[in-house]
């Protein structure tokens, strides 16, 4: 008789009496020969005690990308976080990878673990797909703005496989080469198509085209869960052109909305034990990502004060968007939700000697993480006024 996984899993976390479950071991014992080639299987407890059978197999050091593949599921295939294998590869959520690409599984890969590569003179960086600045910038030694200052680039720009980056100083930034007019947006004309290469994301379609990624969901049947591939055609031609997106202003100044979520997150903090660092870590990361609002809207299909993203093992929508919920998946530690799924800054190893930014960033792996610093003051000025 074959054991449904589910089944057995339930009944473990039931606590059924000892002569049932010999009775299930031995079944499994008796399994088919056959059975012997399947991968193990390992409980998982998450959250409140739910416990859920998994397969897993053994994790190698790397892995060539297959299509179809993303990374939140070659991590689920090897029992991995996803935000961790992001980090070990110098990924971002936005960043996309491509049939034919290595990824490395484990830490000792990393590219961050090895000692920086200090910038020669003239050093130059040619792009390949699932490259970020950012990435960039901590292989060679130096700083995000370094780069952008040495090649007439901004937080906004786009970069492409084959792309040559002349790499800056961390110290002293590199001479700047003659300066490159950033094309204008191109107006879309009537059944004007965009082909997407490796490294396209709709917001820099967006972007290039002079409009927004909503139109563009509308354009072509899209979604903000929507994966594109390289190859395929986009319409860019049914869409408004939008006024350029508003960056907060660095003020302390909150309105009643963004208090209460200030309190909030302060709230727990205290709650939780965290220092009033890790809590001025928190605010400065709502911050950044959401102006502190609980939104129902994001890149793709980020959500809430966190812009936590379903797809990516952070909850369900409804879970991401429940304040008190994200808050605590944000702060991870020993009572996260969602157990050991994602990486919340308590699960950071020596997360309190890092620099502001750092640690938000180990959290959040975004592709601009030098914004969490720039909230650092006002940051510890909300946790003095609502903490």
């Amino acid at each position: 008789m074959t054991i449904n996984a589910s089944r057995s899993a339930r009944y473990l976390s039931l606590g059924v009496p000892a002569a049932v479950l010999g009775t299930l071991a031995s079944t499994l014992v008796s399994a088919p020969a056959s059975a012997e080639t399947a991968p193990p299987l390992r409980v998982v407890t998450r959250g409140e005690s739910v416990a859920r059978v998994l397969p897993t197999q053994a994790v190698p050091g790397s892995y060539t990308v297959q299509p179809g593949d993303t990374v939140s599921a070659i991590a689920d295939r090897f029992g991995l976080r996803t935000v961790d294998v992001l980090s070990w590869n110098g990924l971002t959520w936005r960043s996309v990878i491509h049939p034919g690409q290595s990824i490395a599984l484990t830490g000792a890969s990393t590219p961050a673990a090895a000692s920086p590569v200090s910038p020669a003179a003239g050093a130059v960086h040619t792009v390949v797909a699932g490259d970020t600045v950012y990435g960039i910038a901590q292989h060679h030694g130096t700083t995000v703005d370094a780069i952008l200052a040495a090649n007439s680039l901004t937080r906004a720009s786009i970069i492409y496989p084959g792309q040559t980056l002349v790499i800056g100083s961390a110290g002293a930034p590199a001479a700047t080469p003659a300066p490159v007019a950033a094309p204008a947006p191109a107006t879309p004309s009537v059944g004007q198509t965009h082909t997407v290469v490796a490294g396209d994301t709709l917001f820099g379609i967006a972007q290039r085209y002079g409009t927004t990624t909503q139109a563009l969901f509308a354009a072509n049947g899209l979604d903000g869960s929507s994966i594109i591939y390289p190859g395929q055609k986009i319409a860019v031609n049914a869409a408004p052109v939008a006024a350029p997106a508003v960056t907060p202003s660095l003020t302390a100044a909150l309105d009643e909305e963004q208090s209460a979520n200030a309190a909030h997150i302060i709230s727990i903090g205290r709650e939780l034990g965290v220092s009033d660092r890790g809590i001025a870590i928190a605010l400065a990361t709502s911050m950044v990502e959401s102006w502190m609002r609980n939104l129902d809207w994001g890149d793709r299909d980020s959500l809430g004060l966190f812009q936590q993203r379903p797809s990516t093992g952070w909850g369900t929508p409804e879970q991401v968007r429940d304040a008190d919920r994200s808050i605590r998946v944000f702060y991870g530690g020993p009572n996260d939700p969602n157990g050991t799924a994602t990486r919340g800054l308590l699960d950071i190893p020596g997360w309190e000697s890092m620099g502001f930014s750092s640690a938000a960033q180990a959290v959040q792996i975004s592709a601009y993480p030098d914004r969490y610093g720039q909230w650092e003051a006002q940051a510890y000025q909300w946790l003095a006024l609502h903490g």
